[in-house]
């Protein structure tokens, strides 16, 4: 058996501009450093903990010291962790999901908030605001999911999705490959570790519009502020 060559995939994913790059984690070029750097800037920074998450989710050789730009980007969903959980990830492992396309990260992004927003009370019109990043990661080895495997693609309920989440984990894959539940012609990727990103560059912003009820408009910002 020949050795197979690992070819780069590009995807985009969308960031709330409230969460900024972490400057630690772009700031370092190897583990000695960022061990240094953080024990420094842990005795004199209070709010680093909060900046930079719970570094102890995220082994020290999963750090992507390779990836020359948005570093922190491909690092943050596993130092902070959504304990709600998502469709590959179940609340105490992260994942970097990533869409096909811009329009599928937005149809993917468009759900979940729309559905955070709904559960909000009084929450009258307000915008949101999207860093689009283009993400490119050479993941492998990688389990594909294809349409047949409805359970894990049940568009409700990510119980059969998390569980094979937990044994594609134990099975040293790097990510899983799969349709999108949110736009019919997209494609996702979830990775468990940031390690196999290569960069993550900032591209354009996306806003969201929030009308008392619902997601109503989804539009790019002409001038990217970074």
């Amino acid at each position: 058996m020949g050795i197979k060559e690992v070819k780069a995939s590009q995807g985009y994913r969308l960031v709330n501009t409230k969460y900024p790059p972490i400057s630690l984690f772009d700031d370092v070029a190897d583990a000695e450093d960022f061990d240094k750097l953080y024990a420094i800037q842990a005795m004199t920074n209070p709010r680093l903990r909060d900046e930079v998450g719970d570094v102890t989710l995220i082994a020290p050789d999963e750090i992507p010291y390779q990836c020359q730009r948005g570093r922190s980007f491909a690092i943050a969903p596993f130092t902070h962790i959504n304990p709600s959980g998502g469709r590959f990830s179940d609340g105490l492992f992260g994942a970097l999901y990533i869409a096909s396309t811009e329009q599928t990260a937005a149809l993917e992004v468009r759900h979940h908030q729309q559905q955070y927003w709904q559960n909000v009370e009084g929450l009258g019109y307000d915008r949101f605001l999207f860093r689009g990043l283009i993400v490119t990661h050479q993941a492998a080895p990688i389990y594909h999911i294809d349409t047949s495997q409805e359970a894990v693609l049940n568009p409700s309920s990510y119980i059969d999705s998390q569980q094979l989440a937990r044994e594609l984990k134990q099975q040293d894959f790097q990510a899983v490959h799969y349709p999108s539940v949110r736009d019919e012609n997209g494609e996702c990727w979830a990775l468990f570790t940031p390690k196999p990103v290569s960069d993550v560059v900032q591209s354009y912003l996306l806003e969201m519009i929030w009308d008392g009820d619902s997601i109503s408009e989804v539009n790019k910002v002409d001038h990217l502020c970074l």
